[in-house]
């Protein structure tokens, strides 16, 4: 473990290194990178019951907006990766390893927990489109480092405000959200290699992109992972259908959409077959090619993953951090599992001389597309 070295920085609003005195106190640190939901951490501490840190984290823990940041950084092998930037939701104290202390445990989520604090509802968006409103509800948390990625969808809606004005409802994440999910888009943040700062992405659930570095089963010195086992689900598949309105007749049309795209495109060479259908709801008020490029976007977002495997990474063999929301290949897990899947979720977990990952992987079926899987 010499070569991994563990960075914690917090503090009320700016994140700042940490004093030696809770670096002396700290236990063991455990982040869950997720595709669904937000991301979350959990800090260890032993601390001696009159220690100063007690009444530092009681204080924060008992503001009524809580605005202290944690940032969790590793450096391994020259580089310096970001676990996670967010703020702490929670702490509680419980009886330590020996008299006289206390364990410390404080947890906390990503930087979307503060877009959840207020209600905005009292916002109105005259002449906007729904990726302007984006930008100007992100535009609030530039003093978190938070950089907006938006892009704007097919549904270029620009309402006229004699007509309609559009307004904010819920909190920003809730309103975010809601806009998301009429066009099968996703929202997340995503913190960069810099400390402090962070992307906010808004747009389509994309699924390529660069392939991290194999996972090795069954390759004798090759080997990466420490366990890896494999599922398959075939009863879950669903064709996607959605509703376009004839401009001519006013007669509703329904029709199968494929629950893939270039963004998402397969992975799997053998799909199951769907036994039902799914109605993508909400498309028959736009004109058919707006509703057929959101029907496609929101039945890829919401396509049955048949495959799904779980493990546990040797990270030092593994020579660097696994990352969710990338692809990456597996080898060495039979013909029917190898090939390219997209990491759904990644738990790291560190402490003194150790530091170990697991992970979920998914897919659309068996067999990978091509004979070789990239090294």
């Amino acid at each position: 473990m010499s070569d991994v070295v563990m960075s914690l920085y917090i503090g009320p609003v700016a994140p700042v290194p940490v004093s030696k005195a809770v670096i002396n106190a700290f236990v063991s640190c455990e982040v869950k990178n997720n595709t669904q939901g937000p991301s979350v951490f959990q800090l260890v501490f032993e601390i001696d019951n009159n220690s100063p840190l007690h009444t530092v984290f009681l204080l924060s823990a008992g503001n009524a907006i809580p605005m202290v940041r944690a940032v969790i950084a590793v450096e391994m092998f020259g580089k310096t990766s970001v676990l996670i930037d967010g703020v702490i939701t929670d702490h509680s104290v419980n009886a330590g390893s020996g008299p006289g202390v206390s364990r410390l445990t404080i947890t906390g989520e990503d930087l979307t927990r503060v877009l959840d604090y207020i209600d905005f509802s009292f916002m109105r968006y005259p002449a906007m489109p729904d990726f302007a409103r984006i930008n100007l509800v992100l535009a609030k948390y530039a003093f978190l480092g938070v950089i907006p990625k938006v892009i704007p969808s097919v549904l270029i809606d620009v309402p006229v405000p004699t007509q309609r004005i559009p307004t904010h409802k819920g909190t920003d994440l809730e309103y975010i959200q809601s806009l998301a999910e009429r066009v099968g888009y996703v929202f997340y943040m995503d913190p960069t290699d810099v400390v402090g700062v962070s992307v906010a992405y808004w747009g389509p659930d994309v699924r390529i992109g660069k392939v991290q570095r194999p996972l090795n089963d069954d390759l004798d010195a090759h080997r990466n992972v420490v366990s890896l086992t494999g599922s398959v689900d075939t009863q879950n598949g669903k064709i996607p259908i959605v509703t376009i309105m004839n401009p001519q007749t006013k007669v509703p049309i329904s029709i199968p959409v494929p629950d893939v795209n270039p963004l998402n495109p397969p992975l799997a060479l053998v799909r199951p077959i769907p036994l039902d259908n799914r109605p993508i709801t909400g498309t028959a008020k736009y004109s058919p090619v707006q509703a057929a490029l959101i029907g496609l976007a929101k039945a890829a977002k919401t396509a049955v993953r048949a495959v799904k495997m779980n493990g546990s990474l040797d990270v030092l063999a593994y020579g660097s951090l696994l990352q969710a929301r990338r692809l990456v290949s597996v080898r060495g897990a039979g013909h029917a599992f190898n090939g390219l899947h997209y990491v759904e979720s990644v738990t790291t977990t560190l402490s003194e001389g150790e530091l170990k990952q697991s992970f979920e992987l998914s897919r659309d079926g068996l067999l990978p597309l091509g004979n070789r899987v990239p090294a």
